[in-house]
């Protein structure tokens, strides 16, 4: 496969097209997604400031929908660096596979509570970043707690979790899980988001 360098990387689909896809997915399951609209720039902006892209060789991201920030990360990302993209969404597996054509994507259809099997089996050891928007508050009380305990497995020793959400409902789970837990906010996102910066 012929190597895309960063900056000529651009999604094949339309941002109207990606609204309209998102939003269509919202309306059949609203509590799978959180949100009608996907996230803004200015939320985006946080999570990619956050991310050290000369360290990082794998990131996993949990909930990609159409791809907004996973574009944003690819664009990021250094040469020879991975992005692991897990979706519960068959839908939006099949949209990235096939608007988002860069070497360094790897679309999985799975839960995020199985990231760890998912990394052993794509031969990869750990992650330097787990990036999760998927929806905690809709979320069974097992589950978002599996989840969260699933990323601190699948994190390099110096590795983050990124959280943003729109209520509180994980921060307990993430509490337990991680010796530090640095909160963030976002007010200009639609709805304003909280943030959550996990390190083990």
């Amino acid at each position: 496969m012929r190597t895309l360098k960063i900056e000529q990387f651009r999604p094949a689909m339309s941002s109207f097209r990606q609204r309209w896809l998102f939003a269509r997915a919202f309306l059949r399951d609203p509590k799978g997604l959180g949100s009608v609209i996907p996230s803004s720039k200015f939320l985006m902006n946080r999570i990619l400031e956050r991310i050290d892209f000369a360290r990082a060789r794998v990131i996993v991201e949990y909930g990609p929908g159409v791809g907004n920030l996973t574009a944003e990360i690819l664009r990021a990302l250094q040469p020879g660096a991975t992005l692991v993209a897990i979706d519960t969404s068959a839908e939006f597996v099949r949209h990235l596979q096939a608007n988002l054509p860069h070497p360094a994507l790897l679309v999985e259809h799975g839960s995020a509570a199985d990231v760890v099997p998912i990394l052993r089996r794509l031969g990869i050891a750990k992650a330097d970043y787990v990036v999760s928007g998927i929806p905690y508050s809709t979320l069974p009380a097992a589950l978002r707690r599996a989840i969260v305990r699933a990323s601190r497995e699948a994190l390099a020793p110096n590795g983050e979790l990124i959280v943003y959400q729109f209520s509180n409902a994980v921060l307990r789970d993430l509490l337990v899980e991680f010796p530090s837990v640095e909160r963030g906010f976002e007010p200009l996102n639609i709805l304003p988001a909280r943030l959550f910066y996990c390190a083990k």
